[in-house]
């Protein structure tokens, strides 16, 4: 099982979580590529610490919105959100080959995340970006998506991702962020969770309900509240239930 998890999505002097504890703990970094957080320096820092710890660096695309953090949806024109994309796959790539690597798979950001699951022409944009620029990366998303369907049909590989330290609706969607339960915080209740996914295949929803989360990477958000806890706890739980974390890539 894949742990991922957000990083480098702090700006200039702004760090938000602790990237270098975290790249220590998990198998996939998700790293933000300059439009909803991060920037040069900090891209090229995490490049060279994941590449020096054999952590596979994905690129968190997301819209152009550092100041929402890219978690207000943007009506983008198609070629726009194409090009946007391949750009900051560009970017994080050029960081990559720098440190020795190179960028594995590509997984959208925030609001970008969600619009691509249930929009066809967004998530359009991102399928023929990955196809244009390297047909070979692997897209992290969420199972069943829109974004999944397209992918696999322009014969992408698909990598279906759940979410430990996020609660789920009845339906397998993700509770809003405005809600006031959406995150998930208890750090063993976490590890639970991410335990759970990775050996039955599903999650409990805030109705009680099972939810089927067929995954083959666990995501932990890094500016969750005790987020290197978190990692820790899951990480060790994954291991005592014979689960190895491995990159997906």
């Amino acid at each position: 099982m894949d742990l991922n998890a957000d990083l480098g999505e702090g700006f200039g002097i702004w760090r938000l979580g602790d990237d270098e504890a975290l790249l220590g703990l998990v198998t996939s970094a998700n790293v933000a590529c300059g439009f909803h957080g991060g920037d040069a320096s900090t891209m090229h820092r995490i490049c060279a610490g994941a590449a020096r710890r054999g952590v596979a660096v994905g690129a968190q695309v997301g819209y152009r919105d550092l100041a929402g953090f890219g978690r207000r949806h943007i009506a983008y024109d198609f070629a726009v959100l194409r090009d946007e994309t391949i750009y900051q796959l560009g970017a994080l790539d050029a960081f990559c080959r720098l440190a020795g690597t190179r960028v594995r798979y590509l997984k959208p950001h925030g609001a970008l995340y969600h619009a691509a699951a249930c929009d066809e022409a967004q998530a359009a944009a991102l399928v023929a970006a990955v196809s244009g620029y390297d047909h070979e990366l692997p897209v992290l998303c969420p199972p069943g998506s829109v974004l999944a369907q397209l992918a696999v049909g322009a014969g992408l590989r698909v990598v279906a991702e759940g979410f430990a330290d996020r609660n789920y609706l009845p339906n397998g969607q993700l509770v809003p962020r405005s809600a006031a339960n959406a995150l998930v915080t208890d750090p063993d209740e976490v590890a639970t969770r991410a335990v759970r996914m990775a050996t039955e295949k599903t999650v409990v929803a805030v109705d009680g309900s099972v939810v089927p989360t067929p995954v083959e990477s666990i995501c932990l958000h890094g500016d969750t509240p005790g987020a290197v806890r978190c990692a820790e706890l899951v990480r060790a739980a994954l291991i005592d239930a014979g689960v190895t974390p491995t990159s997906l890539a």
